[in-house]
């Protein structure tokens, strides 16, 4: 079937529109209303459409939507987000808007876990970017999937502080590597628009580092 001659900046647009306002929603949530488990499903769809080493596929997907395994992770959330604040007390330190997010995070309808099979090489760095980079890219499309579809998430990693106990309490075996979390729930009332960011003139360097681009 023929695309039409105006496919492409369409499908540009609206490409461009969602990777722009998918930020992280940790208050206008609807925090009632639960997430169906096909929409997740259909945004892991998508998220597994990502890029992958060696196609090896190695990503793997825990969603806690049920009260106790919730409650477990919580806990240690906020246990490592009492400990972030110790160490960097005042305006340094976690945010309201963070804070809210850990002390409610067990009544958030669903948590993502998105953790990745195998350990990240410690030899190289070449061999942990690898690691890594085969599995992020599905949690940023899991994100954007889900802000596609009117569902508020945000990344965070907090958790990891304790990554041992929340493999204990998450039934995780031995070889497999946490990485991001995702609260997510249907938004509510919540606009999301580009963020103010340094435009690509001021990030960017061509061909050797610190050399800007003179055509402009």
């Amino acid at each position: 079937m023929d695309q039409p001659d105006d496919f492409v900046p369409a499908f540009a647009d609206s490409v461009e529109w969602a990777l722009s306002t998918t930020r992280s929603v940790r208050r206008r949530l609807d925090w009632e209303r639960p997430v169906e488990r096909s929409l997740i499903e259909a945004c892991i769809n998508v998220a597994v459409q990502a890029p992958t080493g060696a196609n090896l596929e190695a990503w793997r997907f825990l969603v806690l939507d049920e009260p106790e395994p919730k409650a477990a992770l919580a806990a240690l959330y906020r246990r490592a987000m009492d400990t972030y604040a110790a160490l960097r007390p005042g305006a340094s330190g976690p945010k309201p808007r963070a804070r809210e997010l850990a002390d409610r995070l067990e009544t958030t309808p669903a948590l993502i876990l998105v953790c990745a099979e195998g350990a990240p090489p410690m030899e190289t760095n070449a061999m942990r970017v690898a690691f890594y980079g085969s599995v992020l890219p599905a949690a940023w499309s899991l994100m954007v999937a889900l802000r596609a579809r009117g569902v508020g998430s945000t990344w965070t990693t907090l958790h990891l502080v304790h990554e041992a106990e929340a493999a204990q309490a998450l039934g995780i075996p031995e070889g497999v590597t946490q990485t991001v979390l995702l609260p997510i729930g249907h938004m509510a009332n919540a606009h999301l628009r580009p963020a103010k960011r340094r435009p690509a003139t001021e990030v960017t360097y061509w061909n050797r580092w610190g050399r800007e681009n003179k055509s402009h």
